[in-house]
């Protein structure tokens, strides 16, 4: 597969993969810090509206500006709706448009970075049939990503759901759930 030129991708694309590989990382990505959040909510706050709304496509004629519109609807809603049940919002439109990426293969050009993002709205399905995959998608990756993917699996496994989610959701925690979430201390696993 031909990679495309920087210049082929959409320049609001293009900006996203900037700010998001190039002036930032996975203490940011995964650190849940309120000056990251003000950041992402500063500088893409219309962009994830519009990208809510399904007025990104010209974003899709490239892999990457599709991976641009991924980031945005899987990681930029959880930054900029951290607690509420608009950070999960746009799971399934992020899911779907990497489910067409994998099937068309672009994924297989693109970074292991890139990648991991590509592939994370499977990770954050509650579908176990969707973790099938991702199971699949995160074992070409490195081992500490695809055990991150297994852990997750895991507790669709025991709880059928995400846990932690439930007071962001309004759903009611069952006494397993409460006891998993009270032993986290403040821990992901």
């Amino acid at each position: 597969m031909e990679v495309e030129a920087v210049t082929d991708i959409h320049p609001d694309a293009k900006r996203v993969l900037t700010f998001w590989f190039e002036e930032h990382d996975g203490k940011d990505w995964f650190g849940g810090k309120p000056e990251f959040d003000d950041e992402v909510r500063r500088q893409f706050s219309d962009t994830l509206r519009a990208a809510a709304a399904c007025e990104l496509w010209a974003w899709r004629s490239t892999a990457r500006g599709r991976l641009a519109e991924i980031i945005v609807l899987d990681q930029f809603s959880r930054q900029l709706h951290r607690g509420s049940p608009l950070a999960f919002a746009s799971d399934p439109l992020a899911l779907a448009l990497a489910q067409e990426a994998v099937a068309q293969g672009l994924d297989t050009a693109m970074t292991d970075a890139e990648r991991q993002f590509l592939y994370l709205p499977f990770m954050h399905s509650e579908s176990l049939a969707v973790h099938e995959e991702a199971m699949r998608l995160f074992s070409s990756l490195d081992a500490d990503t695809f055990a991150f993917e297994e852990k997750h699996r895991d507790i669709l496994l025991q709880f059928g759901r995400y846990p932690l989610r439930n007071a962001a959701l309004g759903r009611a925690s069952t006494p397993a759930e409460e006891q998993y979430i009270a032993a986290r201390d403040g821990n992901m696993f």
